[in-house]
């Protein structure tokens, strides 16, 4: 049965809501120091977003270089710490990058949700997220711990390929029995695409490379950078909106279809409180059931 409805749900800031949060001052500063970053002069969030991560997040989040490399990179062109050698500063960043990963979850409170999504006949979900090139293997990998088989879509190559495999989409179809030969679950990462989500171009990669032909309703899901850490740029309220602008329209024009929006946005007095979480999630489920539901 060809999928009739495609949902979209962004990783940063809505599947995970403990990404955004190590952003925070108080835990940023205690990971620059864990991770050695310190030492080697990003003693403060100021310095942290400013100087390194505003940058170099072109870079970082549209090529396959990766955030502990991109960092590497830039504090060695700042010459903050002179003396310290390339592989102490290789050895800081990748322990940061490790830190940061490894306290973006995926909120527990997604796992029946994503589950039901991911068995469904006649939806094909994704993961869509503007991110660094780390991030596609952390979340398929999340996934596959529920039993969430999730493939990587990139750019250039003719399909997609199951997480921690070299094996393409196509070559995939081809070894497994028909009844099988509908993988369902997608995750589409901006540093493997090399385009972030408010360009078309994301969403004609994203068209060429799955059988979305027969897709006319759209439900999309995403904090569109609501839910950033303070001082993290891509959440000023300004590019929030835009992006948001820009997203929709480039999803309607790239798949001529309906496409429904659920900005998901946690007030800022109920930020880091598990209660408000789990609620906002649970609307968020509703709302999904209720898509699922509808007749297209």
């Amino acid at each position: 049965m060809s999928p009739e409805k495609l949902v979209i749900i962004d990783y940063c800031g809505t599947l995970s809501l403990e990404a955004p949060r190590f952003g925070r001052p108080e835990n940023l500063l205690r990971a620059l120091e864990q991770s050695g970053l310190a030492a080697l002069g990003i003693s403060t969030p100021e310095t942290f977003w400013k100087n390194i991560v505003d940058p170099t997040w072109v870079k970082g989040s549209t090529t396959a270089i990766g955030y502990a490399q991109v960092m590497a990179e830039r504090i060695a062109s700042l010459c903050l710490a002179p003396d310290a050698p390339t592989s102490e500063i290789e050895a800081a960043t990748s322990r940061f990058v490790a830190m940061y990963l490894a306290a973006s979850r995926i909120d527990p409170h997604w796992q029946p949700i994503l589950a039901r999504l991911s068995e469904h006949p006649t939806v094909i979900t994704v993961v869509a997220t503007d991110h660094y090139a780390e991030a596609t293997g952390k979340i398929t990998g999340y996934l596959d711990s529920w039993g969430i088989p999730a493939w990587k879509i990139w750019r250039g190559e003719e399909s997609s390929s199951p997480p921690e495999s070299g094996e393409t989409f196509a070559q995939l179809q081809k070894r497994i029995p028909d009844s099988q030969r509908s993988p369902r679950f997608f995750v589409a990462n901006s540093a493997d695409l090399r385009v972030w989500k408010e360009n078309r171009r994301f969403w004609e990669i994203l068209k060429s490379q799955l059988p979305l032909e027969s897709v006319r309703r759209i439900f999309l899901i995403d904090d569109f950078g609501f839910n950033e850490a303070p001082g993290d740029s891509y959440g000023e309220r300004a590019k929030v909106l835009a992006r948001q602008a820009k997203t929709v329209a480039n999803l309607r024009e790239t798949f001529q279809a309906e496409v429904e929006v659920d900005p998901f946005a946690l007030p800022g007095e109920d930020r880091g409180c598990e209660e408000a979480d789990a609620g906002l999630i649970a609307e968020t489920t509703a709302r999904i059931e209720a898509f699922l539901e509808r007749r297209s």
